[in-house]
């Protein structure tokens, strides 16, 4: 008696379930099902979606020699491919030739490409980004890598870009403006070591995230009322070490930067934007409370800065929900009196961290001014849930020291390591 044939189930599936299923293994895997049978043989290279990555590649395979494995999963899919491509990723570290990313970037645009993601090339020869690009109305999310980016005249915006990644590529700050008040459902967007930015005007009224990293001279939010979370790292212009100071007596950057963002929740600032922020008058708190924030992150801040530490007590008098502050600071054993004195004054004033339940400072090296700001904490934070203080060296930081100091909280827990 003949056995009967038993179907195969999975390669009779639809195609669109089946897509499903391949887009969800690592592209070095789908490629895999090839040897399954002939069948199978270029059903890998008909996928909605292709993230090609390191671990696409032996661990063995130089940089230099992957742009050839990239350039031969090109040649496979342009052949072969039918059908959408909504989703392609480029995050592996490799040489590209830039006319075979020039093609591939027109395919996907006929393709109808959604989301494409260009990261971690290992050369940054920037590149022309090709025009055509900018002709992809359906386009949700674009991340791009080491190009050189310039708008055609007859750019009418992208409507559907929901988040926008630049990374070391080379666009003016009135490109940039144009760019951003031509996404208007723009949530997210990230700028990472942009070239020849001077002045960043982030003006979009639907944007809700905002992360900079990057060399800039000058910066306006005031148009983006909707900003929930923003981080800010200025890096300096020209090798200078300082921001380019206001004329006594002129309006401080704290209010004109800061001061727009009432739906801010999350907020990550950089020494150095500190330091910019603290140009001109530093007012004791803002004319408008940050009534949303409540996450405030300040990163190597500088406890013998005058302008930083007022700067800094600025926000957190301007922050009366503010529930967790992360701190880390920049070292220096130098000890400015003003600041100490300035510290002091705090304690003696009527003003209380009502709603601060966690507070982590980090890289402490023991001056008076870190003391000063941790008794100043201690006192007025009445409802202080944890402190956590990591501190330089092998030795941690003597929890007795706070036996005795003044705590306006009953439940706190205090957590005390070395970095």
């Amino acid at each position: 008696m003949v056995k009967p044939v038993k179907s195969d189930r999975i390669s009779n599936l639809p195609w669109d379930v089946l897509n499903g299923i391949l887009v969800h293994l690592p592209l070095r895997d789908a490629a895999r099902t090839s040897l399954l049978s002939r069948k199978w043989r270029y059903k890998w290279a008909s996928l909605s979606q292709f993230v090609i990555d390191d671990k696409c590649f032996p661990n063995s395979l130089p940089d230099k020699a992957r742009w050839g494995e990239v350039r031969r999963i090109f040649h496979q899919v342009q052949s072969n491919h039918s059908g959408p491509i909504e989703k392609f990723k480029l995050a592996a570290y490799c040489y590209p030739d830039h006319s075979d990313l020039d093609e591939w970037i027109i395919f996907l645009t006929v393709k109808g490409i959604k989301e494409l993601i260009l990261q971690d090339f290992s050369s940054i020869r920037r590149f022309k980004l090709p025009l055509c690009i900018f002709s992809c109305p359906q386009l949700i999310c674009l991340e791009l890598h080491g190009c050189i980016f310039k708008l055609p005249s007859i750019f009418r915006g992208f409507n559907c870009l929901k988040s926008l990644q630049l990374t070391q590529v080379s666009i003016t700050s009135e490109t940039l403006e144009r760019l951003i008040r031509s996404c208007p459902i723009l949530e997210r967007l990230t700028l990472l070591n942009i070239d020849h930015l001077a002045i960043l005007r982030i003006h979009n009224e639907n944007l809700k995230y905002l992360k900079i990293d990057s060399e800039f001279k000058d910066i306006s939010l005031e148009s983006s009322p909707l900003l929930a979370g923003v981080d800010i790292r200025m890096i300096p212009m020209d090798g200078t070490t300082m921001p380019r100071q206001l004329e006594e007596g002129n309006p401080s950057n704290l209010i004109r930067v800061l001061g727009c963002l009432y739906d801010v929740k999350k907020l990550t600032l950089s020494s150095y934007f500190i330091m910019f922020l603290a140009n001109g008058s530093v007012p004791e708190r803002f004319p408008t409370p940050l009534f949303n924030l409540s996450f405030l992150d300040i990163k190597e801040i500088r406890f013998n800065s005058f302008r930083e530490v007022s700067a800094f007590f600025s926000i957190l008098r301007s922050s009366p929900n503010l529930e967790e502050l992360v701190i880390s600071v920049g070292h220096s054993n130098e000890v400015i009196r003003p600041v100490v004195d300035f510290l002091k004054e705090q304690c003696l004033y009527d003003f209380f961290f009502t709603q601060l339940k966690v507070v982590r400072i980090r890289g402490l090296c023991g001056t008076r001014p870190e003391w000063e700001f941790l008794k100043l904490i201690l006192a007025h934070s009445p409802v202080l849930e944890a402190l956590t203080i990591v501190k330089y060296g092998i030795e941690r930081f003597p929890e007795s020291l706070l036996l005795h100091v003044e705590r306006a909280s009953e439940n706190l827990k205090i957590m005390s390591l070395t970095l």
